[in-house]
């Protein structure tokens, strides 16, 4: 699985952050951190953190690139 993550449109809420902290992770008080390549025991918490996320800023499946959306 692979992942994006629109930073214009990611309002630093951290739901993902929580849900999977192996994939994202906060750097100061609004810049994330993730790793596009998720490992396979991570796949459903990233589901779950794309799911929660209250603007839709992740964008996660096989296949995804930054100029998916």
């Amino acid at each position: 699985m692979q992942i994006v993550v629109d930073l214009t449109r990611c309002q630093g809420y951290a739901q993902c952050v929580f849900l999977a902290p192996d994939v994202f992770e906060l750097h100061g008080e609004e810049g994330l951190l993730y790793a596009t390549a998720v490992p396979d025991d991570q796949v459903e918490r990233v589901r779950q953190a794309a799911a929660a996320c209250p603007v839709q800023a992740i964008l996660a499946g096989e296949g995804v690139s930054a100029g998916a959306r």
